[in-house]
């Protein structure tokens, strides 16, 4: 199975990672604990992980065409939850 991953720094991991599981909570399978969140799409699976100063993102999916495509997806909207705050996402597969 394709995987991808990257580790973004930032001091608000578990804010960044609750105003995803809300958002996503409406379309999507969501199970989230403390600090730490799997988000079910149709093409795949998100895992995160919120630590004291960076949020762990983990792609899984079943075909390699669409782990671009979630990629794009998860960090559109890692962007605009920011806000303001600048995140460095660089995906490792």
């Amino acid at each position: 199975m394709p995987l991808s991953r990257v580790e973004i720094i930032t001091p608000s991991a578990e804010r960044l990672m609750n105003r995803l599981c809300k958002h996503w909570a409406h379309k999507l399978e969501v199970e989230q604990s403390d600090q730490q969140a799997t988000i079910t799409f149709a093409t795949g699976t998100c895992l995160m992980v919120a630590e004291a100063d960076k949020l762990v993102v983990a792609l899984e999916t079943l075909e390699e065409e669409h782990l671009d495509e979630l990629e794009g997806v998860v960090e559109r909207h890692l962007m605009r939850m920011a806000g303001d705050e600048e995140l460095a996402i660089v995906w490792e597969n």
